[in-house]
């Protein structure tokens, strides 16, 4: 005779919730400065960093003559402010700064990224970081998801956007100033500064001189109002005599396509494009441009676009917003003079 066994009552379990909270990664800023100010494209490569799931912790590296940087950035919404005071990383020398960048993300294990704002200054220097630290580099980003995991960026002269997830543990990102706003500069709190210690390396591109061309127009970069002009301007005489004017009456700064600067009527730093500068201001005339791929990739994300051109079939007036058919000659000197 068999008795069956009673099984053994057990208490149901409990399913554990899955967590739904991301990673926690901080980023290191690089805030490039000159002449005592924070550059304006750092604002925006610092709205970027704030996207990503963490804090973001700001470094800032020269002499004593950067004082006045310090003060502005420690009223960035930073969680800190490392500073390296050194003659060594005046000028912003790539030889010099990577490995200070190398060291400080290597140091603090929570560093996961490292952000600066594509410029000069950062295409410069962030390649020759990320080879340090055996990663690769996300260039002139457009945006950011995911907690700083994907990254849009332009590719085809801007005419397609590619994404690009990284599975990098460390991720060195340079972010298009015009693809941000600025972050706001004008807290109160102050940002606790933390002294690091200069990373000594011998600098194989010493600083030698650089020349400045002053003037008293807004900075091409982040102005509010540019004029460019063209090849159709025919000469620099005619440049400076239908362009500044005009730009003048407006207040804005001045620009020009890789056509003009390669004829030389105007310098190689006032050049938008894919080989110059990367604007979007909230007014942008070209005057006598026609609209080539590689200028459109320098310009089209600005908010109103105004071009005069007498080829009615030019492709700068596929983006414009406000297109005129006519003689440059007649038509800017007559519009600068109801301006001004």
């Amino acid at each position: 005779m068999f008795r069956l066994a009673r099984a053994a009552t057990r208490a149901p379990r409990t399913a554990r919730p899955l967590s739904t909270t991301p990673p926690t990664r901080d980023a290191l800023l690089y805030l490039e400065h000159r002449d005592g100010k924070l550059n304006a494209g750092t604002l925006s490569a610092l709205t970027a960093a704030q996207k990503v799931n963490g804090k973001v912790v700001g470094v800032i590296a020269g002499s004593e003559s950067i004082s006045s940087a310090i003060d502005s950035a420690r009223r960035l919404p930073l969680s800190r402010l490392l500073v390296a005071h050194s003659e060594q990383y005046d000028h912003h020398p790539p030889s010099t700064l990577a490995p200070l960048l190398k060291t400080l993300m290597e140091k603090d294990d929570s560093l996961t990224h490292l952000f600066a704002a594509h410029t000069a200054v950062g295409k410069n220097v962030l390649p020759r970081a990320a080879a340090l630290l055996d990663t690769s580099i996300i260039a002139d980003i457009l945006s950011l998801e995911d907690g700083g995991e994907v990254f849009t960026r332009g590719i085809y002269a801007g005419n397609a956007i590619s994404t690009v997830k990284s599975g990098e543990s460390r991720k060195v990102v340079s972010v298009r100033a015009t693809a941000f706003d600025g972050a706001d500069s004008s807290s109160s709190d102050q940002v606790v500064v933390e002294e690091v210690a200069p990373v000594q390396v011998k600098d194989h591109a010493p600083h030698v001189s650089e020349e400045m061309t002053l003037t008293a127009r807004p900075d091409l970069g982040s102005a509010a109002r540019v004029v460019s002009g063209g090849r159709a301007l025919k000469s620099a005489e005619n440049f400076g005599s239908i362009i500044e004017p005009l730009a003048d009456s407006l207040g804005a700064a001045i620009g020009a396509s890789r056509a003009a600067v390669d004829s030389g009527y105007a310098d190689n730093s006032l050049q938008v494009g894919q080989t110059g500068k990367i604007v979007a201001p909230e007014l942008y005339m070209a005057i006598g441009i026609s609209g080539a791929i590689q200028h459109l990739a320098g310009m089209k994300d600005s908010k109103l676009i105004v071009a005069v051109n007498k080829d009615p079939e030019a492709p700068i007036f596929q983006i414009a917003d406000v297109g005129l058919v006519g003689d440059l000659f007649q038509v800017v000197p007559e519009l600068t003079k109801k301006l001004s």
